[in-house]
């Protein structure tokens, strides 16, 4: 069973809790910043196994020490709860 889209009441209110993350159309996105690009990619080999886990996988793009983090449930187009999930894990991660 797919899980359902948040509606613009649950986003804003998850939004409310997940410090710099941003809405931006059907996806959820935040870059992190590491003190330097070893640091970084350990975060996101750490982030490859929480995805792996819930296998819900997000999409990373690497810049040195800025890896801009972008999340979405392709399946039904949209935010879902294991988007929210998701990144409060990679939260967590990053310290």
């Amino acid at each position: 069973m797919r899980p359902p889209v948040l509606s613009d009441i649950e986003l804003r209110r998850e939004l409310s809790t997940l410090h710099g993350w941003a809405h931006r159309g059907e996806t959820l996105t935040k870059t992190f910043v590491f003190g330097d690009f070893p640091a970084g990619i350990r975060w996101v080999a750490q982030v490859a196994n929480v995805a792996e886990i819930m296998q819900h996988h997000p999409d990373l793009d690497i810049r040195y020490t800025k890896i801009t983090a972008t999340l979405s449930t392709h399946d039904v187009s949209g935010i879902t709860a294991l988007d929210v999930t998701l990144a409060r894990e990679m939260e967590t991660l990053a310290g």
